[in-house]
């Protein structure tokens, strides 16, 4: 079973800096962070490349730049801070002009304090709908639903790359293909089309 490499690109829209869970601390991430993950989907052995950006206004220049080539894109929220819920349709926006065609799921992270939360699940979920991106909500720091998110984030990548090579193959698309290109893709995917 071979590894089929996708770009994921997550963006973290709090009004200050990106945390991430690292040994029980809270590291800020400040401009762009890089992780790779492996992970099994449907049989399938993918490898993420995840690029972390900084959510703050100051660094958004800088993370533009890494929209090129972005196969999914996940936005997340701080469901204890409204005003990051609120940057969630300016990024959402940015997104849509920077990516010709990309994946899209909405996290609201920290979701493991209810006593905190301020975005409730149901106006997220009406935002969502709206917007016609999938709803997660994530605890980081508990590991509630982050697997789920990432596995549904990579089904999401893998359908659309595998509806493009039949759409490809059968001269649906606009933009030559050389049947060699098309081939080795479903290769990679693990995958023959006939």
């Amino acid at each position: 079973m071979q590894s089929q490499s996708i770009v994921i690109q997550l963006f973290w829209c709090v009004p200050i800096a990106t945390l991430l869970m690292c040994q029980g601390n809270y590291i800020t991430t400040i401009g762009v962070d890089f992780k790779i993950r492996t992970v099994e989907v449907d049989g399938e052995r993918v490898k993420l490349q995840i690029w972390d950006t900084a959510g703050q206004e100051r660094f958004r220049t800088i993370t533009s730049t890494y929209y090129r080539g972005t196969h999914g894109v996940i936005v997340v929220y701080d469901v204890c801070n409204g005003e990051s819920f609120g940057n969630v349709k300016r990024w959402l926006h940015e997104i849509d002009q920077n990516c010709e065609v990309v994946n899209r799921i909405l996290v609201g992270n920290k979701n493991d304090d209810p006593e905190r939360k301020i975005v409730l699940t149901e106006d997220a979920q009406r935002f969502a709908d709206q917007m016609g991106i999938q709803l997660f909500e994530t605890s980081a720091k508990e590991n509630i639903n982050v697997e789920e998110m990432f596995n549904a984030m990579t089904r999401m990548v893998l359908k659309r790359r595998i509806s493009s090579l039949v759409a490809d193959s059968k001269g649906l698309t606009t933009g030559p293909k050389t049947s060699k290109e098309i081939c080795s893709v479903c290769r990679a995917l693990g995958r023959t089309f006939k």
